[in-house]
């Protein structure tokens, strides 16, 4: 009788792969634990850059290149998500401030806000979208070309809304950029080449419970100092935590009805990825020099997208129900 694959498995992958079938249950639980143990957010803090490219290969090496190739054949979604994404949102949102007198009310929100708007996707939101059984294919190649126009589209909105008082040093984050998508795509080849697409296949759960491992790198770093601040101000704290999830709900929303022709699971993978900024990357962009305030919005809006998987688990189930021309 042959073995079980299951049991049979050396005892590491075996752990991992049983991390990786709890999925959106051990995303959510990633926050509490980044919030309940404040030093492991100081121990992991500087090992996020290694983190994000680690994150990042996994994503390529597990590609889909059929249906890649497919998108790049008939790139007008692509196109049209990275312009939503990477133009059309942080003009939207520097637009609705600058009118409603948001900047001029709360100025370190305000510029917390359009740092959140003119980030790229992050770069786990390909995972994320994975552990949701939706379309990261489409969500990467748009994660890609999005990321490419940072270094231009940031710089400018920054001086069009923030007045030139923020400086990105757009060479430094593109030469960056490049450098960890060019090395996680090259790293992500010699892997597919080495182990081969099967072998990805086939130990698709124990790379979920690497890729839950490697996120709890993101949470404790940014999650750390949340209690104490919850402690200082609670109030200010839920109502900062509640903006967080309105803010998310907003970009997944209109981006998901803005490509709703497109099918309503893809739709909603490019919501969770519009809603999924990179503010680590914009941390990074601006050598950490802001102020209290926004750095404590950047903290609490992780909840909305750690938390997301878990909450729209059902809504992905329904839509996996519904007739195949409906969903995409």
């Amino acid at each position: 009788m042959p073995a079980n694959p299951q049991t049979s498995l050396p005892l590491p992958v075996a752990a991992l792969a049983w991390l990786g079938r709890q999925g959106t249950r051990a995303i959510a639980a990633l926050v509490f634990i980044g919030i309940a143990i404040p030093p492991l957010g100081a121990l992991l803090k500087p090992w996020v850059t290694e983190a994000v490219f680690v994150l990042l290969v996994i994503s390529f090496m597990r590609v889909d290149v059929a249906a890649m190739r497919g998108y790049l054949a008939r790139p007008m979604l692509v196109i049209a998500a990275t312009v939503w994404s990477a133009l059309i949102v942080p003009l939207l949102f520097g637009i609705g401030s600058v009118v409603t007198g948001f900047d001029k009310a709360s100025p370190d929100l305000f510029l917390g806000l359009m740092l959140q708007a003119v980030a790229s996707p992050m770069m786990a939101s390909p995972a994320l979208v994975a552990l949701m059984g939706l379309d990261s294919t489409l969500v990467l190649i748009t994660l890609v070309t999005s990321t490419a126009l940072v270094p231009l589209s940031a710089p400018l909105f920054a001086y069009v809304f923030l007045g030139g008082t923020l400086t990105l040093s757009p060479l430094a984050l593109g030469v960056k950029l490049f450098a960890i998508l060019a090395g996680a795509i090259l790293a992500a080849a010699v892997i597919r080449r080495l182990a081969g697409v099967d072998a990805i296949t086939r130990h698709r759960q124990a790379i979920d419970g690497f890729n839950i491992l490697v996120l709890l790198v993101f949470v404790s770093a940014v999650m750390g100092t949340v209690g104490a601040s919850f402690w200082a101000d609670p109030v200010g704290v839920l109502l900062l935590t509640g903006l967080a999830f309105v803010i998310f709900a907003i970009l997944l929303g209109a981006t998901a009805l803005m490509f709703r022709k497109a099918g309503q699971e893809r739709a909603l993978a490019l919501g969770l990825m519009a809603s999924q900024r990179n503010m680590g990357l914009m941390l990074a962009g601006t050598d950490g020099v802001l102020p209290g305030l926004t750095w404590l919005y950047f903290a609490l809006a992780q909840f909305p997208i750690y938390l997301s998987p878990q909450l729209l688990k059902s809504l992905v189930r329904r839509l996996r129900e519904l007739p195949g021309p409906s969903r995409g």
